[in-house]
């Protein structure tokens, strides 16, 4: 399956240049985890907009999940190199117990802070 997609996409980046090419391989990735007020659930996505990603999930237009707990404010988030990174460490965390991934957390944010309130600053 990734061998036929990997195919269309070189086959349609030589008929339209490299702009698609690198608009899905070189484009940068964020992993991020969201919970919620009372912090008792945590949420992990991977997105290619961390600002409009977390805005959808404020105005409850995102995921079900986030929509029916009030998962809306960021705790964490990584920038990666590309997309598919950032899809594949969302993987990687999601396997994670809950205790790591509040350490994680912590490492970065030790006060619990809602960062979206600084990414929506700066």
């Amino acid at each position: 399956m990734l061998e036929v997609l990997w195919f269309n996409i070189v086959f349609s980046s030589r008929i339209r240049g490299l702009k698609l090419f690198n608009y899905f391989y070189f484009m940068k990735g964020f992993v991020y985890i969201l919970s919620n007020k009372n912090r008792t659930v945590l949420y992990i996505g991977a997105t290619k907009d961390l600002r409009k990603r977390v805005q959808k999930h404020i105005a409850g237009k995102s995921s079900e999940f986030t929509k029916r707990y009030n998962v809306t404010e960021l705790m964490y988030f990584e920038i990666l190199d590309s997309y598919h990174e950032a899809f594949l460490r969302e993987k990687q965390l999601k396997n994670w117990r809950k205790s790591w991934k509040w350490n994680l957390i912590k490492a970065e944010n030790p006060k619990l802070e809602n960062l979206y309130l600084n990414l929506r600053t700066s």
